[in-house]
């Protein structure tokens, strides 16, 4: 099988006024973070990933001589286009110069984030697999106010539904040239090239996101950049783990990692019984020390009767993301003599990875027998096991 080929977009052509509060003399994607421009730090962290093919920087017109004292030299590299008068024209001008190229895979990246990872990178790519478009995102932990005057409260919005975009944002090629090419005939604005891909019909998904990948846009932005590679925010790791039990009742199927799979029997519980997700829910709630599932949704309260799993387990990813983490890795195990389970693990996959957020690379979910022996060999239930390593701001 062909391996994709992926190009990358710099969009780096704003003048920074914001960013260059107090007079500073150059725009902020050439200013320095420990002696490094933003702008090469960014290009770089791109070029170190090994499944990026080439890399165009969008400038704008007078910054050519800048540009060229940065000093960048690598062969998947190109000569920098120039920028149009928004944002939106720049990608477009840079999406016309790869066109050529005709790469499977775009990632567009504000210049002025330069703490992408190589992790962030490579999730975002995974998820295209599955997907039109992919962008990492944190969720909201602010409680957010309407207002259509600033000063007067009209609505407070539900902020589970509230997540704040990051790029870099990852795209097929094709789809979305012809989005942007659409977008620059109507008289609209659009916020970022995520919000054009929705507005084509393309389905965009999100990943986690990096609390340190902050896009520098105010003075006060460069005091955090230091601290960032400095180390100041630095992370730690740490790992969780859960285990359920749910016994058979009559019926015609089971919910094992958010699949609902036919089989001679289901599952008893008060929720939808899934008990991968439990066992997945419980590692993640357990590895930021936020107790287990049934603290957050006790079995006593009739809204839960009967409810999708997946509810629970996105919660517990909201809760990591409220407190600056990320989900690394997820591993489950479920034992049972039946129902097959190999054939659903894709799918299980999926569902996970969509309800928190994160690529399907990052979870592993194995099937096992208890040779007969016990209360799962007895064919009475299932069991499953799980473990969660997450990683969250280093605490003192």
């Amino acid at each position: 099988m062909r391996q994709k080929s992926i190009a990358v977009i710099i969009v780096a052509a704003g003048q920074g006024e914001r960013a260059s509060a107090g007079g500073a003399p150059d725009p902020k994607q050439y200013r320095n973070v420990a002696g490094i421009p933003v702008l090469q730090r960014t290009i770089r962290a791109f070029l170190d990933h090994p499944s990026i093919g080439q890399v165009l920087p969008v400038i704008h017109a007078s910054h050519n001589e800048r540009y060229a004292a940065l000093g960048l030299d690598d062969n998947r590299l190109l000569g920098p286009v120039i920028g149009g008068s928004t944002r939106q024209a720049s990608v477009l001008e840079g999406l016309k110069a790869l066109a050529p190229l005709r790469p499977d895979l775009v990632l567009i990246q504000d210049a002025a984030r330069p703490f992408a990872t190589l992790d962030l990178i490579g999730d975002v790519i995974a998820v295209l697999d599955l997907y039109d478009g992919a962008l990492p995102a944190l969720g909201v932990t602010d409680t957010i106010k309407r207002s259509l005057d600033g000063r007067l409260v009209v609505a407070t919005e539900d902020r589970n539904q509230l997540h704040a975009a990051q790029t870099p944002q990852g795209f097929r090629f094709g789809q979305i040239f012809s989005a942007h090419m659409r977008a620059s005939t109507i008289r609209r604005q659009f916020t970022d090239d995520a919000e054009i891909a929705e507005w084509a019909g393309l389905k965009v998904a999100m990943v986690m996101g990096d609390p340190d990948n902050i896009k520098i846009t105010h003075p006060q932005d460069f005091e955090r950049a230091e601290r960032i590679v400095s180390g100041d925010f630095a992370m730690e790791t740490r790992v969780g783990t859960g285990f359920d039990v749910h016994p058979f009742e009559p019926g015609d199927a089971v919910w094992l990692g958010g699949v609902r799979i036919p089989y001679k029997a289901k599952l008893k519980g008060h929720s939808d019984a899934d008990v991968a997700l439990h066992a997945l829910t419980d590692a993640i709630l357990g590895a930021i020390g936020e107790g287990d599932i049934g603290v957050h949704f006790p079995p006593a309260d009739m809204q839960w009767k009967g409810a999708a799993s997946t509810i629970f387990l996105k919660h517990a990813g909201d809760l990591v993301t409220g407190a600056g983490g990320r989900i690394v890795n997820l591993d489950v195990t479920i034992v049972c003599e039946g129902p097959r389970i190999a054939q659903h693990v894709p799918a299980m996959q999926a569902v996970i990875a969509e309800a928190l957020g994160i690529a399907t690379n990052r979870i592993a979910i194995k099937a096992t027998t208890s040779e007969k022996l016990g209360f799962t060999g007895r064919e009475e239930g299932i069991v499953a096991m799980a473990s969660a390593s997450v990683e969250v701001p280093r605490g003192d």
